[in-house]
């Protein structure tokens, strides 16, 4: 029999993401064979699965936590947002269209069948599989048709385990909340809590554990400190991005605009870790930091709509500044995109907007297509000669004068093009900064060193840091439950 859990939180980012990577790590350190599971996710920083569709990045980290393949399975339901109110469906790796929040609340339950038909698949040959919920069971309104908590867990009888973060309070009430306002069958599900994200003596939360016990009858499996290796690993959202502060100045300092549909921001987690690396991310209402080398525009979930934000931000004035002063630009798949002379969407793939002029920094344009590239990729450096490694996730095709100048060659096939002058450079590959030789090169460019260590291997350790840390912590008897 398969052993499963499933972590559920009292609301969105209490930290299930990367307690459910640690709780994979344990198990897998233990010898046993696990598998991450998510039923529905919402997020643009997303993963290609070693089957090849696409799944949310949080659980290509999970997989890896578990030292398993990463596979579609493991998210069937990816939900990537592109306005305000309407989102991408993405089904078992697959883009099966568009919907709006109403739309898709209807379409949920027709979902459910894919959920657990892919549940299934990931339970096969698993000694456990650890379930990561969605937002929080506490959203009743949205409990008809639920397919990412308790519709999930009462349709596959899977125990949860709820999820509250104290260092946002309010976390006695939002336990014994969530314990009041659930359903019966819902509530039956719950066998116990986590506090996640403490800081400081623990002890001073006795009598909180005893008074929500007393409202609850829950016991509590565990207070978690704030994970300092947590840090280190690669965010699911771009909610984070919003709390991110810069770090102390380096030699190189890298600007990225924050795009209202920014995606897969993830790319930049490798220049992050480097220690003469500054890198900011300017919030709307900034202007890009005069004093930048470099700027780079990351990927978009909705290319047109993040270039408007661009401009009406004062960012491209900001970008040609940057430019004239000699400054260099990188562009990432829909930042790539918008470097160019125009866009177009002929079949309104985006939205209504048919056409819009590009920056200009770069001699192409491109036009979206219907047909979406999905695919893990080797690639080369064609500025600095070195090996990459890294995934394409797009719409639309990029030609023009400046392509006679490929940045990057993925699977023997040119990719991407160069400014005449050599200072801007664009490309669909994401994972570019994490391929080791490349980042290391480009920081030489720039007169600055790069640090010798692998960025996956520094992720890699940041794993069994988070698993050791949480398995002092957790219940003995708990954990001695779901991994002996």
């Amino acid at each position: 029999m398969t052993k499963t859990i499933m972590l559920q939180g009292t609301g969105s980012d209490v930290g299930k993401t990367v307690l459910v990577a640690g709780l994979c790590r344990i198990a897998a350190n233990r010898g046993l064979k696990v598998k991450p599971f998510k039923p529905q996710n919402m997020s643009n920083n997303a993963a290609v699965s070693d089957d090849g569709g696409e799944i949310g990045r949080a659980q290509w980290l999970q997989a890896m936590a578990a030292r398993v393949p990463s596979s579609v399975h493991m998210n069937p339901v990816l939900l990537k947002p592109q306005s305000e109110n309407g989102s991408q469906i993405i089904v078992q790796g697959k883009v099966v269209g568009q919907a709006k929040g109403r739309d898709y609340q209807r379409l949920k339950p027709q979902l459910l069948g894919a959920v657990l038909e892919s549940f299934e698949t990931v339970k096969a040959g698993a000694d456990i599989v650890v379930v990561e919920g969605a937002g929080s069971p506490a959203e009743i309104n949205l409990r008809a048709g639920d397919i990412a908590n308790m519709g999930f867990a009462t349709a596959a009888n899977v125990p949860v385990v709820l999820v509250g973060d104290i260092d946002r309070g309010g976390v006695i009430a939002s336990l014994v909340g969530t314990h009041a306002i659930l359903p019966g069958e819902d509530r039956a599900m719950i066998t116990g809590y986590l506090i996640n994200k403490f800081r400081g003596d623990v002890s001073l939360f006795d009598e909180g554990i005893r008074q929500i016990e007393g409202f609850t009858g829950w016991p509590c499996f565990g207070v978690v400190p704030w994970l300092k290796s947590a840090g280190r690993l690669p965010a699911e959202d771009s909610v984070v991005l919003e709390r991110l502060v810069s770090k102390g100045a380096g030699a190189l300092k890298v600007a990225v605009p924050m795009l209202p549909r920014i995606a897969n921001f993830d790319d930049l987690d490798p220049l992050v870790a480097e220690e003469q690396v500054e890198l900011v991310f300017v919030k709307p209402g900034e202007p890009l930091p005069a004093d930048a080398g470099l700027v780079v525009l990351p990927g978009s979930k909705s290319t047109i709509g993040d270039l408007k934000a661009l401009r009406a931000l004062g960012w491209d004035r900001d970008l040609l500044a940057h430019r004239r002063r000699g400054g260099r630009v990188i562009g990432i798949c829909g930042g790539y995109q918008m470097l160019g002379n125009r866009i177009t969407d002929p079949l309104g793939l985006e939205g209504e907007e048919r056409e819009i002029a590009g920056l200009g920094l770069l001699d192409v344009e491109t036009e979206m297509a219907p047909e979406k590239t999905v695919r893990n990729s080797s690639a080369r450096s064609l500025e600095y000669d070195t090996p990459l490694t890294g995934y394409e996730i797009h719409l639309g095709v990029t030609q023009g004068v400046d392509c006679s100048r490929p940045s990057v060659s993925i699977d023997n096939r040119a990719d991407g093009a160069i400014s005449s002058d050599g200072r801007v450079m664009g490309t669909y590959l994401h994972g570019l900064f994490g391929s080791d030789a490349y980042r290391r090169a480009l920081l030489a460019s720039f007169g600055v060193e790069g640090g010798a260590q692998s960025y996956r291997q520094t992720v890699d350790q940041a794993l069994d840091q988070v698993a050791e840390e949480l398995e002092a912590v957790l219940d003995k008897r708990w954990l001695g439950s779901l991994l002996d």
